[in-house]
C-alpha cells in the first residue's frame, strides 16, 4: 500500500501547492548538470558527439535516480516515513497546476484583447516557437498543443514510471525529458549531441503519449467536449507532427474541441474549422484537468499492490 498512498499523498500536495519555484526545484539542478556537461562536448566529430551525448543522458540519468534507490532501501522499514518523504520527492517530478495555471494565464490575456501579453505567456511557459509574430488565433493554437502534450510529459508518462518502477524510474525519465527538452535539437550543435536524448524520450514516451491520448478521448464527454470527433481525428490525423508521440494527444484534443490547432509550416491538425480562442482554453483547461483526474485513478489502480 505505500506507493498507493505515496501517490495519493503526491497528487494532494500538487492540487493547492503546486511546484516550488525554479531556482528550489529539483529539475533546475538536472538543467544545471546538463548545461554544464553540454558546454564540454567536442566540437566536432558526430560520432564524438552522438557518444558523448548518450554518456551524458545514461550517466546524468543514474546519477539523479539511483540515490533514490539507497533511499527508498533506507526508508523501507519506516512506512509512515517513507510515505511523506516519497511523495515530495514524486510531487516534483510532475506538474499539473503549474500547467493549467500557463493556460489560464494566456487565457486571461486572450480575454482582454492583449495580445503581446498573450505572446510573452505562452513563449515563456509553454512553448519554445517564436511567438513575437502570432496571431491571436496561433497563440491560443500554440496554448492548447502545450496543454495537450504536456499532459504526457509533465504528468501520465511520470506517474506511470513511478507506477511501474518507483521514485528511481520516475526521476529518470524525468532526467531524461528534460535532456531531450534541452539539447534535443535539429540544429549544428545538438544534432547529434542531442540524438540520442530524442531517440530514448521518444521510446519512453511512446505508450505514455497514447495512453494521453485516449485519456482526453475518455474524458471529453465528461468535460463537455466532443468524445465521437476526438476518437476520429486522434485516428486520421496523429501521424501529421514530426514527432512519433506529440500528434497523439494534439490531435484528440483538437477534435474534442472542435478546432484547427496549427504550428505554421509544421503541422495543421483540423478538429473543426474554427481557430481557438480565449473559451476555447477555457475548455482545454478543464479537458486536460479530466483525463489527468482519469489517469490518477489508473495509476493508482496500478500502484494499489
Amino acid at each position: 500500500m505505500t506507493p498507493l498512498l505515496t501517490l495519493l499523498l503526491a497528487l494532494a500536495l500538487d492540487a493547492p501547492f503546486g511546484d516550488p519555484p525554479n531556482r528550489f526545484h529539483p529539475v533546475a539542478a538536472i538543467g544545471a548538470f546538463i548545461r554544464w556537461a553540454a558546454a564540454r562536448a567536442p566540437a566536432r566529430g558526430p560520432a564524438r558527439q552522438f557518444i558523448y551525448g548518450a554518456m551524458l543522458t545514461l550517466i546524468g540519468a543514474a546519477i539523479f535516480s539511483l540515490p533514490l534507490v539507497a533511499l527508498d532501501n533506507l526508508l523501507r522499514p519506516y512506512p509512515w516515513l517513507a510515505v511523506p518523504i516519497n511523495a515530495v520527492l514524486l510531487k516534483l517530478a510532475f506538474s499539473m497546476r503549474r500547467l493549467l495555471e500557463a493556460g489560464r494565464e494566456v487565457e486571461r490575456a486572450l480575454e482582454k484583447d492583449e495580445l503581446t501579453e498573450a505572446r510573452r505567456a505562452v513563449g515563456w511557459h509553454l512553448v519554445s516557437r517564436d511567438t513575437r509574430t502570432l496571431g491571436a488565433g496561433h497563440v491560443a493554437s500554440a496554448a492548447v498543443e502545450s496543454l495537450a502534450e504536456n499532459l504526457t510529459d509533465s504528468f501520465v508518462a511520470p506517474l506511470l514510471a513511478f507506477a511501474l518502477g518507483g521514485l528511481p524510474l520516475a526521476w529518470a525519465y524525468r532526467f531524461v525529458n528534460t535532456a531531450d527538452a534541452m539539447i534535443g535539437y535539429h540544429d549544428t550543435r545538438h544534432e547529434y549531441l542531442g540524438k540520442f536524448a530524442a531517440r530514448l524520450d521518444d521510446a519512453l514516451n511512446w505508450i505514455p503519449a497514447r495512453l494521453s491520448a485516449l485519456l482526453i478521448v475518455l474524458a471529453a464527454p465528461m468535460a463537455r467536449s466532443n468524445g465521437r470527433n476526438a476518437w476520429g481525428v486522434m485516428i486520421a490525423q496523429h501521424a501529421r507532427t514530426a514527432s512519433p508521440n506529440a500528434g497523439w494527444p494534439m490531435s484528440a484534443a483538437a477534435g474534442a474541441l472542435g478546432v484547427t490547432l496549427e504550428k505554421i509550416a509544421h503541422y495543421r491538425l483540423e478538429g473543426g474549422p474554427r481557430w481557438p480562442d480565449a473559451h476555447t482554453l477555457r475548455r482545454a483547461r478543464r479537458l486536460v484537468f479530466t483525463a489527468a483526474a482519469l489517469g490518477s485513478a489508473a495509476a493508482a489502480l496500478l500502484c494499489w499492490r
